[in-house]
């Protein structure tokens, strides 16, 4: 079997029905053999960076055509050589980490076996998912109050949420989450993202307000890039803290391992190297009782899938991510949309990522700009 074609599809998402904004565009990659088997993978994309990444899928073709779709490690390691080089880290990785999921959804469908099999089985029938996306837009108590009431409706027992939008007073802010945990009960785990916004300080002393709130999680409450004063803010907070959303493969990872700058790492199968990538990950951090959440910023078909594929065999899993202002159009671009039962999704039996792709329906998403961001 060989490759005789590399495409990519830039989407723009539909508006959700719950009236949440979307302000991010998808793209899908697909991989075509010369035996008719076809794979798809989703690249990760964020701010204006999206044709970058598009151009790197499609100077990558001239070099996949005539390959083995096989040969994964070798495509992924050839990669990185390019990355060495000096190429620009974000958009190579994400176009790669695109491409490579597609391979093993080749490899899965002409093995007529999930991907999972493939990876030494599942070690979980179902996968447990937050939900996010939900937030943005929210500036009262009562809003976010609200809104995570429809959202736990909708089947979700945790949600991610984003109380460092602004300003607002170390109060305000404790209030917001203590206003959701309200509304939503004991029985729904909340998970705070403080997004790199605040000053260190600031983080750890809300922290130490909304200890008796019972969060599930304290996501990045410094950016990665600055591992030992992560590992400070982690030694000085009593909740669990999460980073790795903007780190690629494992030769990121294996520093904040070292620093032990983390409770929980969540790298993005769409920009750390893909799925085999992700696995390797979570290998390296279970010595280290690190557990594993990947991020999924992705759409709800593709990305999702690779991300369930993975998140199936990694013995340290805890949670991933399913972004429901995406679901209207990942919904409406594949024959078997996820469900999600419980906060949790069953793991797909059909072969390869599970999913199949109506590419006639990827044109009721064409790419368009959105709107210039006000400074």
């Amino acid at each position: 079997m060989r490759i005789v074609d590399l495409q990519s599809f830039l989407l723009r998402p539909s508006p959700p029905r719950g009236g949440w904004n979307v302000s991010k565009h998808l793209l899908l990659v697909r991989v075509d053999t010369d035996e008719g088997i076809v794979g798809w993978g989703e690249a990760f994309t964020l701010g204006d960076r999206e044709q970058n990444i598009a151009h790197n899928v499609t100077n990558l073709r001239r070099y996949l055509v005539g390959k083995n779709p096989f040969h994964i490690r070798e495509f992924t390691r050839w990669a990185r050589d390019i990355f060495s080089e000096g190429r620009p880290a974000l958009e190579l990785f994400c176009a790669m980490s695109g491409i490579e999921q597609a391979l093993w959804d080749i490899l899965g469908k002409s093995l007529n076996t999930p991907v999972y099999n493939l990876l030494g089985g599942p070690c979980r029938d179902r996968i447990r998912v937050y939900a996010n996306g939900w937030t943005a837009g929210a500036r009262t108590a009562k809003e976010m109050a609200d809104r995570a009431v429809a959202v736990a409706g909708m089947g979700f027992n945790a949600i991610k949420l984003y109380p460092f939008q602004n300003d607002e007073s170390e109060q305000a802010i404790a209030a917001n989450i203590r206003a959701v945990r309200e509304a939503v009960g004991p029985t729904v785990d909340l998970l705070i993202d403080v997004w790199r916004r605040p000053e260190p300080t600031k983080a750890i002393r809300v922290a130490k307000m909304i200890e008796e709130l019972h969060v599930f999680w304290y996501e990045e409450p410094v950016p990665s890039e600055n591992l030992d004063l992560l590992a400070e803010v982690r030694r000085s907070i009593r909740l669990p803290v999460v980073t790795g959303e903007c780190l690629y493969t494992r030769f990121d990872f294996r520093r904040v391992l070292e620093k032990r700058a983390a409770d929980i790492l969540n790298p993005d199968v769409g920009s750390c190297g893909g799925i085999l990538e992700l696995t390797e990950i979570a290998a390296m951090a279970e010595p280290y009782y690190v557990q594993m959440s990947p991020h999924n910023y992705n759409s709800t078909a593709v990305g999702l899938a690779a991300t369930l594929q993975a998140s199936a065999v990694i013995p340290n899993f805890v949670i991933t991510e399913y972004f429901i202002n995406f679901q209207d159009t990942g919904d409406a671009i594949t024959t078997h949309p996820f469900k999600v039962e419980e906060g949790c999704i069953r793991l797909p039996t059909a072969p390869g990522l599970g999913i199949d792709i109506n590419q006639d329906a990827l044109k009721d998403y064409a790419y368009q700009e959105f709107p210039m961001r006000k400074w």
